[in-house]
């Protein structure tokens, strides 16, 4: 995986050429080999994060629902290892992105450099330029930088003086940050948390898993042990096979009452946004097809509620009552989740 980005690396990647193939796709992907494709895919990321299947499972959704993730925990439960080692799994490009109070947006979108010998302004492209970007500690940075990459995640683009640069296909965002160290931080605002697809936290491994992590890394970096078992076409044909998973019309309605449930709640002040309504269906789709299903259960939302809608909300100040506002928005979802009426969804 290279993680250099040239201006001719750039073009092939607009062009969603991933170099040389290891695994072009000359049929259409079925269900047995999008099965194949995941299941090795979360096999191997495995083998590096310990214990922590469902975390596993939650960065691969991010990746097939076109979303981007944001994992947020204490330092040193494998927060940034979890992104290293979802990327190497696949055959694409890579970049690492440590946000530092002086990183500038430059440095994340690119800039125009002046060519003397052609005498014009030649496009140098940023870090953003990958197919998948791990922006460790975005919190870090300033605003100003955190903003950069604001249409990057929404659109997959990028803009510099006047100009419009594709991003390449697939396209992931990862990012890390740290939720009790905040001297020196800055919070993420709202427009950015909302362009997350889930936001999930590691938690510690259990003890067995710790004892195992002791053997096995004391001399060896698991990291190194793995190799690509999917390219970038693979994954995007797996994006195009998971969103033709079938949703019922009812449960279109579920959805939109649970998004609406949240916006007239009395503990929250700022409900989920109808990107969010949008995200839960692509995040239920893809956990659908990582079941081998080809349709969307009422389980398939509910499970993905909470991931997908906490970080986006907001909750009232007189409704925390001295708790963690974080408290306050998943007691307010599990509420949701219990009062709004599940529909009785049909096989297609």
């Amino acid at each position: 995986m290279d993680e250099t980005v040239t201006p001719e690396t750039a073009s092939r990647l607009r062009r969603g050429d991933s170099g040389p193939a290891r695994g072009v796709l000359d049929a259409p992907l079925d269900a047995d080999e999008f099965a194949r494709l995941t299941g090795k895919i979360l096999a191997s990321v495995s083998q590096v994060i310990d214990g922590k299947p469902h975390a596993v499972r939650s960065a691969l959704i991010a990746l097939l629902a076109e979303g981007h993730l944001l994992i947020e925990d204490v330092p040193g439960v494998g927060k940034t290892m979890l992104a290293r080692a979802l990327a190497a799994t696949i055959d694409a490009d890579v970049r690492r992105i440590q946000f530092t109070p002086d990183l500038l947006p430059g440095d994340i979108t690119g800039v125009s450099v002046f060519n003397p010998v052609q005498r014009h302004f030649e496009f140098t492209p940023g870090a953003v330029f990958a197919h998948i970007v791990i922006a460790d500690e975005i919190n870090r940075s300033s605003p100003k930088t955190q903003s950069s990459l604001l249409e990057a995640m929404e659109e997959r683009q990028v803009t510099v003086d006047g100009r419009t640069h594709v991003l390449p296909s697939p396209f992931l965002v990862v990012a890390t940050q740290n939720p009790f160290e905040m001297e020196g931080t800055y919070a993420l605002p709202e427009a950015q948390r909302d362009r997350f697809l889930m936001r999930i936290s590691m938690g510690y491994p259990d003890a067995a898993a710790e004892a195992l992590m002791l053997r096995q890394r004391d001399a060896v970096n698991p990291l190194d042990g793995l190799t690509p078992v999917a390219s970038a076409r693979e994954v995007t044909a797996m994006i195009a096979w998971a969103r033709g998973v079938h949703l019922a019309p009812a449960l279109e309605e579920y959805v939109v009452a649970l998004a609406q449930a949240t916006r007239s709640h009395p503990d929250i002040r700022l409900g989920a946004s109808p990107r969010a309504t949008l995200q839960l269906v692509r995040a239920a789709k893809v956990r659908a097809a990582l079941d081998a299903r080809s349709y969307v259960i009422p389980d398939d939302i509910t499970e993905l509620l909470s991931p997908v809608f906490a970080h986006r909300l907001i909750p009232n100040r007189s409704a925390a009552g001295g708790r963690a506002g974080a408290a306050v928005v998943v007691e307010a979802l599990e509420r949701i989740a219990a009062s709004v009426r599940v529909p009785l969804a049909s096989r297609p």
